[in-house]
């Protein structure tokens, strides 16, 4: 049997393939790559290598598991879950990849290169009449295929889907190096397995997205924003099944917000305004989009939520009058993540629950969590309409940082254990990766987990993809959380 490269030849068969300038070992290089932007991990690894087709993955992933080295793949690496930190081994980074294969309006669907920047791919779809509606936060640096690779959601799922659901066919290398072609632009495929959904979520640990076939769908020639004051969550959900009915698939978001959080964004976000005259317990965006001609959008706004007035269910509402007016509504509920670090920390959960739960959840959750420290500040807001909730909590005033987000597991049992009584999901947009791969051995169906190990130790025998993220083929555990 032949032994292993070694690390230092492993790097010089790379750097003749690639190039010096793509195989990168300089620790000011490697720095961006070894941790996430929530800063809550930090990994090391021997270099970030960077191909530029997927023949020179395929190369790399085939080379790093002949020599025994794992490979951890990145785009953006704009995760939040420790899914994307390199513990050893290789970083193999996808932005190399950016290129847009293909687009066909007729047919609605785009291919494009795992490294392609969100926002690039959202903009080529527009200059071809169309959309791509898959949009979070972190657009403009986040790739597609993290994105993908992660199954993210974002903020318009309620119309739209998941990434999943705008996926048609993917180019895939596997661990051994081997490439699967499956980029076909079908709407019905049923040859078989299906076999990129195994792909799409699995956090890069049973092979690495080098390209995807997207859906595409009509631009909206009408939209309208509306940002509402309601009296709690209760009444959030009747205004959300009004509109649901109303507008049906023309509602495009109704994202969640509770007084808290409008506060915070006030109080540190930069060029922001109170949208409402009054205080009110709990605020909703909301969206409707038509790409019908003549459609307007504004004029059903303002119908339904006149009815939801005269029923009780809304306090207070503005309606945008211009683009630039829907864009700064927008900006309320887009900051909202980043000025939570303005209060110190925070500690983080993203669930699901089944739409009818989903009050109860929040007067639940919260409560047991400020019964279990006094003076904490829940921070509940999201997706409302689909039924993922960031239940975020904030730090007590004056209480140190380091101290609270010790915190982290006790609260994680807290609300973890609601959301499983009422039959929701730990992980809803965000991923597994590390911070919750214990909480999901924990958690899951025991048959349903021993499945997932199946597969990736079926897909992945050796552990090189990613290793230790999503499940574990070995009994270590994950790296603490530095708090």
């Amino acid at each position: 049997m032949t032994a292993p490269l070694s690390h230092d030849r492993l790097l010089a068969t790379l750097s003749e393939r690639l190039g010096l300038r793509h195989v990168r070992t300089d620790p000011a290089d490697l720095a961006p790559h070894l941790v996430e932007s929530r800063g809550l991990y930090r990994g090391h690894a021997l270099a970030v290598v960077a191909p530029g087709t997927t023949e020179d993955v395929a190369f790399t992933v085939r080379t790093c598991a002949e020599a025994r080295v794992p490979v951890v793949a990145q785009g953006g690496n704009t995760g939040l879950v420790g899914g994307g930190v390199p513990f050893g081994g290789i970083v193999l980074s996808l932005n190399r990849l950016d290129r847009l294969r293909a687009i066909d309006p007729l047919g609605a669907s785009m291919t494009v290169e795992a490294g392609m920047i969100l926002a690039d791919v959202q903009a080529a779809a527009d200059a071809a009449g169309m959309l791509f509606p898959l949009s979070w936060a972190a657009e403009g640096t986040a790739r597609i295929g993290g994105g993908l690779a992660t199954n993210a959601g974002g903020l318009a799922v309620l119309a739209y889907g998941n990434a999943r659901d705008l996926v048609l066919g993917l180019e895939v290398v596997l661990a051994d190096g081997q490439i699967w072609n499956g980029l076909k632009a079908l709407r019905k495929n049923n040859a078989g397995y299906d076999l990129k959904h195994l792909f799409v979520g699995s956090e890069g640990t049973l092979g690495i997205i080098t390209a995807a076939t997207l859906k595409l769908y009509p631009k909206p020639l009408s939209t309208c924003v509306g940002f509402v004051g309601l009296a709690s969550a209760r009444s959030a959900l009747a205004l959300f099944a009004r509109l649901r009915a109303g507008a049906d698939r023309g509602l495009t978001a109704f994202e969640y917000m509770p007084r808290f959080g409008l506060e915070m964004v006030l109080r540190h976000g930069i060029d922001v305004r109170p949208p409402l005259s009054g205080s009110h317990a709990a605020y909703a965006l909301v969206e409707l989009s038509s790409p019908r001609p003549g459609s307007d959008t504004r004029a059903e706004m303002e119908a339904l939520l006149a009815e939801a007035m005269e029923a009780g269910e809304v306090e207070d509402a503005v309606i945008g009058g211009s683009a630039a007016q829907d864009a700064a509504l927008w900006r309320l509920r887009e900051l909202l993540p980043e000025v939570q670090k303005a209060e110190g920390g925070s500690i983080k959960h993203d669930v699901s629950l089944p739409l009818s739960r989903l009050a109860d959840f929040l007067d639940e959750a919260s409560a047991a969590c400020e019964a279990a420290m006094p003076g904490l500040r829940p921070c509940p807001f999201g997706h409302f309409g689909d039924g993922n909730i960031h239940f975020n909590l904030t730090q007590p005033v004056g209480m140190e940082k380091a101290e609270f987000l010790s915190q982290w597991g006790r609260f994680n049992a807290i609300v973890h254990g609601i959301v499983e009584r009422m039959d929701g999901s730990i992980a809803a947009e965000h991923g597994i990766g590390l911070i919750k791969r214990d909480e999901l051995a924990r958690t899951a169906d025991p048959v349903g987990l021993d499945l997932m190990r199946r597969l990736k130790a079926a897909l992945d025998p050796h552990d090189g993809l990613n290793p230790g993220k999503v499940v574990a083929l070995s009994d270590d555990p994950p790296p603490a959380l530095p708090v």
